[in-house]
């Protein structure tokens, strides 16, 4: 199915932002929060894992029914996996798109990949683990 994402940051997503590497910052930035009627269309429920296409990627991502998203929108926190399936190109802002990209979802069973491997897909090599 086809939704109009959104990225922004949450309230827990800046508890952890001085520690971008920790297991709480992966999860909060790698949740993907969905109406409830969608999820129900998608065949899913909360904490299991979607595929989000984009325009320049392709990540799992975990669920959370929300019913502060409307229906034909997600939410992603900014962070690498937000970063990974949205473009670069700034249009001269100096500003990637974060608001109405369109992404395709689907139900999946792959496991979510860890910010170092998402770094390394994209040709950075993993300095810290």
């Amino acid at each position: 199915m086809k939704f109009l994402m959104i990225t922004g940051r949450t309230v827990n997503q800046g508890a952890y932002v001085e520690r971008k590497l920790s297991a709480q910052y992966a999860d909060e930035t790698s949740t993907c929060f969905m109406h409830q009627f969608d999820m129900m269309d998608l065949g899913i429920t909360d904490r299991e894992r979607v595929q989000v296409t984009g325009p320049c990627g392709t990540v799992v991502l975990v669920i959370a029914a929300s019913e502060d998203v409307n229906p034909g929108t997600v939410f992603v926190p900014y962070g690498p996996y937000a970063n990974h399936i949205i473009g670069g190109h700034t249009h001269s802002t100096g500003m990637p798109d974060f608001k109405s990209i369109e992404v395709e979802i689907e139900a999946t069973t792959e496991q979510r990949k860890g910010v170092y491997e998402l770094m390394e897909e994209l040709g950075g090599v993993a300095y810290d683990r």
